[in-house]
């Protein structure tokens, strides 16, 4: 069993603990866009946004992931100042309705820095460790999740391990800014940058980035377009391949699953979680290789 010093140090958000291993986490996606590509955008509404929160706080959701750009393929990309007006006025009524932790999704630190101040709690940069972002969460000392991402799908060698490679690099340079090790949140940006094949092998190996990077994983993989690739199925009637997917990735070692439908998802998250945690006091180790017996 690894000793208490191989286990993720636990992040403290605002009245809450969350000790890793000892359940997955779920973060509920709250977009205020238009052209969101799984359909569910606000629009900028924020009565609609804090609708969809109080909804995901009745469900149990960990944290709330707010975004003002769509990251969909062929989005049209906007202005800080649109993005400002969409995203920040939804946090803030957001943040007076629920007390979960809110989450930005945003790559622009002025974007990030409103976010902040009307009540998000973390930043979610989707294009890794951009160093504006990486001095904001180093100034704000706040948490950032670091997703991989890149422009091409050309990798040169094995996918999984060029993504570990590149989160490894990206989270050295995020503690090198100063930001506390448990204030870092890797996601290997299952959708982006990647093909529909990328994606199934970094499902399927997801206990490679548990025994070799010792930070939380989060695992985006709703509605995606791996999910349609396989079952033939439009957006709106992924519910079931996102199902069978989180699933997968929670048996891999996930530690947050970022989801649209929220209450489908907690039972699956509820469910996997009873049928593979084995509790803190076995929490696996991370950040170090699993002896081979062979």
């Amino acid at each position: 069993m690894p000793s208490s010093e191989q286990r993720l140090p636990a992040l403290r958000l605002r009245d809450r603990t969350y000790a890793w291993g000892t359940r997955t986490m779920l973060m509920g996606v709250i977009n205020t866009t238009p052209d969101s590509f799984s359909g569910d955008g606000t629009a900028g509404d924020a009565n609609a946004a804090v609708r969809l929160a109080m909804d995901f706080a009745d469900a149990g959701v960990d944290f709330i992931d707010m975004g003002g750009e769509s990251t969909r393929p062929g989005h049209v990309p906007v202005s800080e100042r649109e993005e400002l007006q969409r995203v920040v006025p939804a946090i803030a009524a957001v943040r007076a309705a629920v007390d979960v932790p809110i989450s930005i999704d945003t790559f622009k630190p002025v974007v990030a820095v409103e976010a902040l101040a009307a009540g998000a709690d973390m930043i979610n940069c989707v294009w890794g460790a951009i160093p504006g972002i990486v001095e904001l969460a180093s100034r704000a000392r706040v948490p950032l999740i670091v997703m991989h991402n890149r422009v091409n799908t050309d990798y040169e060698r094995d996918c999984v391990v060029e993504v570990i490679e590149s989160l490894d690099l990206a989270a050295r340079y995020v503690r090198d800014a100063d930001v506390p090790p448990e204030h870092i949140i890797v996601d290997p940006g299952i959708g982006f940058g990647k093909t529909a094949d990328h994606n199934v092998q970094i499902l399927s190996r997801l206990r490679e980035f548990v025994e070799e990077l010792p930070y939380p994983l989060l695992v985006g993989v709703s509605r995606k377009s791996f999910i349609g690739k396989i079952t033939g199925q439009p957006v709106e009637d992924r519910v079931f391949g996102t199902a069978a997917a989180v699933a997968l990735a929670i048996a891999g070692g996930a530690d947050i699953v970022r989801v649209h439908d929220v209450v489908a998802m907690r039972a699956v998250v509820d469910v996997a979680d009873a049928l593979t945690r084995i509790g803190a006091a076995q929490a696996p180790a991370r950040g170090t290789q699993q002896p081979n017996f062979s």
